[in-house]
């Protein structure tokens, strides 16, 4: 799975910390879903695409 999480993240001037935070997880978590070691279950995906404000689609692309 591929994703924009990094950038939206940036986008935004937070931190892994912050967006862990906001989202209710570790920075551990934050840190395994950039770099594509851990992909989140869809209650996870949806909270951190409400919490960064953009849809889940925009988040995060399935690989082919």
């Amino acid at each position: 799975m591929r994703t924009s999480l990094t950038d939206r993240r940036r986008e935004r001037g937070w931190s892994q910390q912050t967006l862990a935070e906001h989202a209710g997880v570790s920075r551990q978590t934050i840190i395994s879903i950039e770099k594509g070691r851990f992909d989140p279950s869809l209650p996870l995906a949806f909270r951190l695409a409400r919490v960064l404000e953009v849809t889940i689609e925009e988040l995060f692309t399935p690989d082919d």
